[in-house]
Parts: C-alpha cells; structure tokens; sequence
C-alpha cells in the first residue's frame, strides 16, 4: 500500500493566523504519507520571512521535492510543491491559461512528476485551480489536452491531486474525470475546507483505473484544524484495479 497525501497549506499561515511550517510538517508527518502535494507554498517571499517553504517542509520530512512558481515577483516566487522519499523524475512542470477576459486573476500552475513504487512508475500531477467556475474549466481542459496529460508523456498509473476550488460534481471535476475514478467514490465524509468546520469538497484525488483506492480520510484532530485554512486530503491506494471499493473507517 502507498499513501499520498494533498494539501493546500495556506503559505503555513494558520486559523488562528500564526506563521508556522513546522507545525504543517508535523501534520503531514503525522499521517507517514509516501508522496505528499502542497498547494499555495511560498518561497522567498517577504510576506512569510523570506523561508524556502518547499525546502524546509522537504527537510523535516527527510524527503526530496519539486517546486513549480506559477506566480514569480522578482525573487519571490508561490506555487505548488511535490515531495517523496521515492524514487521520482520531473516529467514537466509549466502555467496553465486563465481566462482570457479576467487578466488579473492569480496564475495557475501545474507539476508533474514520476514515482517509482516497488519497480512501477506511477505518475502524480498537482495542481491548484482559478476560483472562477469559467477559469476552471479552461485549465481543466488544458490539463486534459495534447500539452499535458493527452499527450506523448502520459502513462499509466497515473493520480491528479490538488485544491480544484470545485465540487465533486462540478463541471470542471467532469472534465478531468474524462477516464479518472475520484478517490472518493464510496465515502462521503471527506470534506477538507474551511479546516474548522468543513463542508466543501474542493481538494482532490484522482485516479486512472489501474489503481486502487483502498482508504481515504481527512485529518480533523486540533492542529490539523489549526495549521491551514484547509484540511489534508489522505489516499491509500494499491497498483492495479479493482471492482469494489474499500472505505477506510478511520
């Protein structure tokens, strides 16, 4: 069994608006995930002490990391992170478009690597969505076309996490389940945002169907609810299908 773990972490500011990255890595620690997906990380930005976040969560985590920027300002930079212990290879990493009549909105980014698990490659993209419906749906289909996973690169097992900013039954969630199963299929008590009281299911994990989701949760204990305005997402999944679905009671 493997366990990924994604996370919108809010630049490591928490609920009660402290500034902590090590207690954000002690919530993703507590749950010993294999690969773990971090949206809205800051490095080098004056608003959060000029801290490498994606380094320092990686460090604590003794494990190693890839960063995509989809926002840079100067040497500032803010965007998503994958981290594993794993063996992994960068598959590509880039923006996303937004919508061509809101030019303001903050930029969107994708990353997508590779992990090897137990002689499999299994590839993990993240990625942290617009909060215009609209916007949404037009990196949704990006994602989905020729540039990225319908594209030359894509092989299966593949999983597609991160804070979509939308519902399980969105029009954006459809898109990018064109031939995905959502990890949740089976449970429905996995309500991530606002991490003290959650009632949306806007963080997500997707997989092809030659991976099998064995349990699903989401932290709820005090420093989860204190670390981010999000909750962590946590999968457990297996190589290769399935016709049921096995809830994990915890």
């Amino acid at each position: 069994m493997t366990r990924i773990l994604t996370y919108n972490i809010h630049q490591c500011r928490g609920t009660d608006g402290r500034l902590d990255v090590g207690r954000v890595a002690a919530v993703i620690a507590a749950q010993e995930p294999d690969i773990v997906a971090l949206q809205e990380v800051d490095v080098g930005r004056a608003r959060t002490g000029g801290v490498d976040q994606a380094h320092a969560i990686a460090e604590r985590l003794d494990m190693a990391f890839h960063f995509n920027a989809a926002l840079r300002v100067e040497e500032e930079r803010y965007g998503d992170a994958i981290l594993t212990a794993l063996p992994e290879r960068l598959i590509k990493a880039g923006p996303l478009p937004g919508h061509p009549r809101m030019p303001r909105l903050e930029p969107r980014g994708a990353l997508w690597i590779a992990v090897t698990i137990d002689g499999v490659e299994v590839q993990v993209l993240n990625t942290h969505l617009g909060l215009v419906p609209r916007e949404q749906q037009i990196q949704a289909s990006a994602l989905m076309g020729s540039a990225w996973l319908c594209g030359p690169s894509r092989q299966a097992p593949l999983i597609v996490v991160g804070d979509m900013n939308a519902g399980p039954w969105s029009a954006t969630l459809r898109t990018l389940m064109r031939d995905m199963n959502d990890a949740r299929t089976g449970r429905s008590r996995t309500a991530t945002f606002p991490a003290g009281l959650p009632m949306l299911q806007i963080d997500h994990v997707l997989v092809s169907p030659d991976i099998t989701v064995t349990g699903i949760h989401t932290p709820n204990d005090p420093l989860a609810r204190r670390a981010s305005d999000h909750l962590p997402l946590v999968v457990d999944f297996t190589i290769g299908p399935s016709s049921s679905y096995v809830s994990n009671p915890s």
